[in-house]
C-alpha cells in the first residue's frame, strides 16, 4: 500500500510538472483584450521578430495590419470599435501564420484553424453561452446501407429533452463544401443560438440534426477510421458529389425517427443548408416532395433546372411542380449580394416565379460567409413549426 501511495505521488508530481512546464513555456499577455468601447487590443510576444501582423474578419478589406513593437518585444495593435459579432483572426510573424498563444479559443473552417473572440451586446450575445437552460449536443453513429458504412452526425436536443417525454419537431441542418458534422455546431454556434432563442420564446423547442454531407466520409477528420487524415470535401472526400448524398438521406431520417422522440409528420420536419448543403436541401426537398413543410436555402448551390445542353430539365421541373402542388408552409431563400452564388440564386428564383412556386427571399449584405449563415439560422429557426 505504501509503495502504491509513493507511485501515485510520483505520478501526480509528474503531471504537475508537465502542467507547470506548459504554463511556463510562453510569455503571458492579455490578448485579445476587449476594451470598454468594443475596440480590441491584440498582443504578441516576439522580441526577435522583424515584423508581426494581425489579420482577421474584423478587417475590411481583410489585409494584414502591421503591429507596433513595444517594451520587452510585445507587439500590439488596437482596432476601432467593432460591432457585436463573432470574429476570427490569426497572427503573421515574419511571414509565417501562427495562432495566438494566449487565446485557447480556436475554431476550424475546412482546413484553416483560427482564434476567435465575441463582441457582445447584439448578435454576439445570441452566439454566446448565457445563463439560460441548455440543450445537449450528442455525436452519434448511424448505419447507412445506401453508402455502405457507419457514419457520424451531430444532434442537438433542446433543454429538458432527456428528462421529459415530449416529442419534438426536427430540423435537418446541412453544411457546405469542406465542412462536416462539426461545422454548424462550432462555426455556426447552433447550440448557443437555439438555447437563447428558445429561452426568449422566439423559437419553438426542436431537435436539430447535423449530418456529414460528404458521401465518402464516415466522419470529420480525427473522428473516423482514417484518424487524422484530412480530405477536401470535393477533392476525394466525396463519392458522387451532391447527387449521391441526397439518396442516402432516408438512412439519416430512419435513425433519427427510430431513436429520438420526434413528431413524424411533414408539418414537423424542416431541412435547410448552406452552400453545398443548400443544394442538398433543395434536392432532398424535391426528391421527397411530401416530407418537409419547411425548406431553407442559405447561399445555396442552386441554379435554374437545365440539362447539359442548356435546355429546361423537364424531370426536375416536374419534381418541383409536385413539391409545389403538395403544398408546404415555408420555402425560404437567403443570399448575400456579394456572394459568388448570388446570380445563380437569382436565376433559380426567376424559374420558380415562372412556375408560380411560392417562396420568401431574404437578401443581405456580404458574401459567402459564416457571418451571414449564423444570421440566417437565427432568422429561419423562429419561423419554423408555427
Amino acid at each position: 500500500m505504501k509503495k502504491l501511495i509513493v507511485c501515485l505521488a510520483a505520478f501526480l508530481c509528474c503531471v504537475s510538472l508537465f502542467a507547470q512546464e506548459n504554463l511556463g513555456s510562453r510569455a503571458v499577455v492579455n490578448s485579445p483584450e476587449i476594451n470598454p468601447d468594443n475596440s480590441v487590443t491584440f498582443r504578441f510576444v516576439a522580441p526577435k521578430a522583424v515584423q508581426v501582423q494581425v489579420t482577421g474578419d474584423f478587417l475590411n478589406p481583410r489585409q494584414p495590419i502591421t503591429m507596433k513593437e513595444g517594451e520587452n518585444g510585445v507587439w500590439e495593435y488596437t482596432t476601432a470599435p467593432l460591432p457585436s459579432e463573432l470574429y476570427t483572426y490569426n497572427f503573421i510573424v515574419d511571414g509565417l501564420a501562427v495562432k495566438d498563444p494566449n487565446n485557447v479559443y480556436m475554431i476550424r473552417d475546412v482546413a484553416s484553424v483560427m482564434n476567435l473572440f465575441i463582441i457582445g451586446g447584439d448578435k454576439g450575445d445570441l452566439y454566446s453561452v448565457q445563463n439560460v437552460p441548455h440543450g445537449n449536443v450528442s455525436k452519434v453513429w448511424y448505419d447507412s446501407p445506401t453508402l455502405g458504412m457507419k457514419r457520424r452526425m451531430t444532434i442537438y436536443t433542446p433543454p429538458g429533452y432527456e428528462t421529459g417525454k415530449t416529442s419534438y419537431p426536427v430540423l435537418y441542418l446541412l453544411h457546405g463544401s469542406g465542412g462536416d458534422e462539426e461545422a454548424w455546431i462550432d462555426l455556426g454556434r447552433t447550440a448557443q443560438i437555439m438555447d437563447n432563442l428558445i429561452t426568449q420564446g422566439k423559437a419553438k423547442p426542436m431537435i436539430i440534426v447535423i449530418p456529414n454531407g460528404n458521401a465518402a466520409q464516415e466522419a470529420a477528420a480525427g473522428y473516423s477510421q482514417e484518424n487524422f487524415s484530412y480530405k477536401p470535401a470535393m477533392g476525394g472526400g466525396t463519392r458522387g458529389g451532391i447527387a449521391t448524398y441526397p439518396e442516402s438521406f432516408k438512412d439519416i431520417m430512419k435513425y433519427v425517427e427510430n431513436n429520438y422522440r420526434v413528431i413524424k409528420k411533414k408539418a414537423s420536419r424542416a431541412v435547410a443548408g448552406l452552400s453545398m448543403g443548400g443544394g442538398h436541401a433543395y434536392m432532398i426537398s424535391k426528391d421527397y416532395p411530401n416530407t418537409f413543410d419547411y425548406v431553407g436555402l442559405y447561399s445555396a448551390a442552386v441554379g435554374p433546372a437545365t440539362d447539359k445542353e442548356g435546355n429546361v430539365n423537364k424531370e426536375v421541373i416536374s419534381q418541383l411542380e409536385k413539391q409545389r402542388d403538395n403544398k408546404f408552409k415555408l420555402y425560404w431563400i437567403a443570399c448575400g449580394t456579394d456572394d459568388f452564388l448570388f446570380e445563380r440564386n437569382k436565376q433559380y428564383m426567376q424559374q420558380l416565379d415562372g412556375m408560380k412556386f411560392p417562396y420568401i427571399y431574404r437578401e443581405s449584405d456580404g458574401g459567402h460567409t459564416w457571418r451571414n449563415w449564423r444570421i440566417y439560422l437565427s432568422e429561419f429557426a423562429p419561423m419554423l413549426f408555427k
